[in-house]
């Protein structure tokens, strides 16, 4: 009969990627009896995973990305096991909510993510080790209040992917809206009607990378005022309405 240590202490090498032959072959204890307690002990504390690469899902990351530069947060965890990235989505458009809770999924090493009710908006909440790995330009006080800038390899996602970027922009601090203006034709004035999309965010560096990502796509764009996006041109309206939409 072999003791808790000894059973946990092979376990712990099968855990770390060895072969049960050679387990084995170093402890002296037979395949058959360690396979058996890969069933029936209680399973091992959990491992810290390593700090990942880039994302692998690079369309869902770059949503992900604009969600959390406009509306997420990182925080740790009290005991310093982790981290809980969570992105606020009003109540009011049930598709974002079941979109990021999609992309953060996907995103997400460890596949997990849930919801939390609050007072007219839910929080999609993910536990992972390492989200600032994934998202570097987590850091103390408001993001408008420091520099945020994307890392090479999330610059080289946002490129490959700036609609998945933009319409997370968008679906945080952006807006679809109808606007109207009247017109004297013939003598009589007459109200016209005409889509918008608006983004509002405090920081210029956020309000630069939005910028910049509509560039790409050939989207023009105003500045109303140091706080506000417009995009109202009728072509432009059109590539949004394809590529992003209103929220819903």
């Amino acid at each position: 009969m072999y003791d808790i240590s000894t059973r946990k202490r092979a376990l712990t090498l099968v855990a770390h990627g060895r072969s049960l032959n050679s387990v084995s072959r170093e402890t002296g204890i037979s395949r058959a009896a360690i396979r058996s307690w890969q069933v029936r002990l209680e399973p091992l504390p959990r491992m810290a995973a390593p700090p990942p690469g880039p994302p692998t899902d690079e369309v869902s990351y770059s949503y992900l990305l604009g969600l959390y530069l406009g509306d997420g947060c990182i925080s740790a965890h009290p005991r310093g096991t982790g981290h809980y990235l969570r992105i606020a989505c009003a109540d009011a458009w049930p598709g974002l909510i079941d979109a990021c809770e999609a992309a953060m999924r996907s995103v997400n090493p460890a596949r997990n993510a849930y919801r939390v009710q609050a007072q007219g908006y839910v929080s999609v909440v993910g536990y992972y080790a390492h989200w600032p790995c994934l998202f570097p330009q987590h850091g103390p006080g408001k993001k408008h209040e420091r520099r945020i800038a994307l890392e090479p390899w999330q610059q080289a996602i946002v490129e490959a992917h700036p609609y998945e970027f933009i319409r997370g922009l968008i679906h945080s601090d952006g807006c679809r809206i109808t606007n109207w203006a009247t017109r004297l034709v013939g003598g009589e004035r007459k109200r016209y009607e005409y889509p918008r999309y608006f983004f509002t965010n405090l920081s210029g560096d956020i309000i630069g990378l939005f910028t910049a990502a509509l560039d790409r796509v050939g989207v023009e764009w105003r500045q109303a005022n140091a706080r506000n996006i417009s995009i109202a041109r009728k072509a432009s309206v059109a590539l949004m309405d394809t590529h992003v939409g209103p929220k819903h």
